[in-house]
């Protein structure tokens, strides 16, 4: 298996680069503007409100710098607020705005509609095993699902 474009850690970084064009493409079109990356944060924050960055940062398999960052800017756009966490004041617990609620509402099921669009060519029972081996070699690796 010389040939590059065989090469698991090429297919992976290329599912990548088809998977954010997807979603920035499609979710432009409806009229958003965030990031995969922001998505999976809200979507993240919805599921355990009260999170703080270092466990967002786990959840979402990103360095506490760039969910620093994130945090910083879903605040900034008026989706995410931050509180001082009283048992750590260092810690940072998240939680959805009314807005950031709305978004995560509106943008969830075209989230879910553009999943097939990721993996074109792939019949139904290919995609669930595609997702189901995906999902086992990144928990073996120690990599949170989101």
């Amino acid at each position: 298996m010389t040939d590059v474009s065989r090469m698991p850690g090429h297919l992976i970084r290329r599912l990548h680069q088809i998977s954010t064009h997807v979603f920035m493409t499609r979710t432009r079109e409806a009229g958003f503007d965030l990031t995969p990356v922001q998505f999976a944060a809200l979507d993240t924050i919805r599921e355990s409100p009260g999170i703080d960055q270092a466990g967002l940062a786990e959840a979402v398999a990103k360095d506490r710098a760039t969910i620093g960052a994130v945090a910083d800017r879903l605040e900034q756009k008026g989706l995410v607020s931050r509180k001082v966490n009283a048992r750590d004041k260092r810690a940072r617990k998240l939680a959805l705005t009314d807005e950031g609620e709305a978004l995560v509402a509106a943008l969830r099921p075209l989230v879910e509609q553009l999943q097939a669009e990721i993996l074109p060519g792939l019949d139904e029972a290919e995609y669930r095993l595609f997702v189901e081996l995906a999902a086992k070699a990144a928990k073996a690796a120690g990599t949170p699902q989101a």
